[in-house]
């Protein structure tokens, strides 16, 4: 359908990269990486050069973020999903509730359903409507996710829980950064760095407060519950405190997310997060522009600032557009999450996609689509 559209040149954006998995990570980073040389990579990460490395990255978000000097700052191997086994076997007491409305958020009640001796339970709204988290009695960890990556939603309050013996537990994968959230309501805050912190995916990051460290040491005394020692927090909070992880990491993904909280601190958080939602007018005002197009996330409330999801006429063909835009080298990445069946784009708006790259990208599809009249 569309084999015979070239971009023209006056709108190629500067970097292709647009898409909401593999972050677009600077090549400047990259050429930092480079310049460490011997002195970095193929080091013992129990050593001063990654131990330093470390200890920055865990003062960087603590300044980004402005977190309470009480909280702990871990890293640790195996990215969101791992951490995911981690929480339901080593912070929930009895049961967990879940806050469901997409495919991760889902991915991750499923991994606390699968473990025989927590209860989970789910409470669901449909793909592309959003639900804010509630504090219900009888489950001792909630759970929901701030960006919900696979259909662009994000929550627009994250309550302070009343029963102090109930921790508040966010994903935070694809927002944290540029999502405002108050850590005060918040017990265990993790996210994977491939997202807007442009890094690599294989490494999680979680903040946790002195009640998750608290619960964490008293789950990891009750000798009858089998917890393997890759999934003890114990492990992972000790490590942290001595600026290590337990096992050995990918030093270079560590390295980039260094180099990402050194730029985003440049800043601060309040103007990435004034840049993000600059994008976010952007985009959500081309998709109500055009007749062609249309938000898929329809309440405004749940909109996202870090990943925008649009839906498309039917009758132009998206795989054909996307396939043309990767072929030219253009846009790489914005077709829409797989499971969702639908003729979607979906872009992220992470603080790396410039906002006049995204407008490139605007016009792009919308010449391309035109063109057709």
């Amino acid at each position: 359908m569309f084999d015979n559209f070239i971009v023209p040149k006056n709108l190629i954006p500067s970097d292709p990269r647009f898409g909401v998995g593999p972050s677009l990570i600077p090549v400047e980073a990259l050429e930092a990486l480079a310049k460490t040389g011997p002195n970095l990579l193929g080091t013992s990460h129990r050593k001063m050069p990654v131990r330093n490395l470390v200890k920055e990255v865990q003062n960087g978000l603590r300044t980004y973020f402005k977190l309470p000097d009480d909280y702990e700052v871990i890293l640790g191997n195996g990215g969101a999903t791992f951490f995911w086994d981690m929480i339901g076997l080593g912070l929930v007491q009895k049961s967990s509730l879940h806050f469901v409305c997409g495919e991760f958020s889902d991915k991750w009640y499923r991994a606390h359903y699968n473990i025989p001796w927590i209860q989970a339970k789910a409470i669901k709204v449909p793909f592309g409507e959003g639900i804010n988290p509630v504090e219900a009695g009888e489950h001792d960890l909630i759970c929901c996710t701030l960006n919900e990556t696979s259909t662009g939603v994000q929550l627009s309050n994250i309550p302070q829980l009343n029963n102090p013996q109930t921790l508040m537990a966010v994903d935070a994968t694809s927002g944290a950064g540029q999502i405002k959230v108050d850590f005060k309501n918040i017990d265990i805050y993790y996210f994977s760095p491939q997202k807007v912190f442009a890094s690599d995916g294989g490494l999680y990051i979680a903040i946790m407060s002195p009640k998750a460290v608290a619960r964490a040491e008293h789950i990891q005394k009750d000798k009858s519950r089998f917890i393997p020692e890759s999934l003890k927090f114990s492990h992972a909070i000790e490590n942290g405190r001595n600026n290590q992880t337990y096992n050995t990491p990918s030093i270079a993904n560590i390295f980039l997310l260094n180099e990402q909280i050194k730029l985003m601190n440049k800043l601060g958080e309040e103007k990435v997060i004034l840049e993000a939602k600059r994008k976010a007018e952007l985009m959500y005002g081309w998709a109500e522009e055009k007749p062609y197009l249309s938000p898929y996330i329809k309440n405004p409330e749940f909109r996202s600032q870090a990943v925008i999801t649009v839906d498309v006429d039917p009758k132009y063909n998206l795989g054909d557009l996307t396939r043309i835009l990767r072929q030219q080298n253009v846009a790489v990445d914005i077709d829409g999450y797989r499971k969702l069946d639908r003729n979607q784009f979906r872009i992220a708006l992470f603080h790396n996609v410039t906002y006049d790259n995204l407008k490139k990208l605007t016009q792009i599809i919308s010449l391309a689509i035109e063109s057709l009249g």
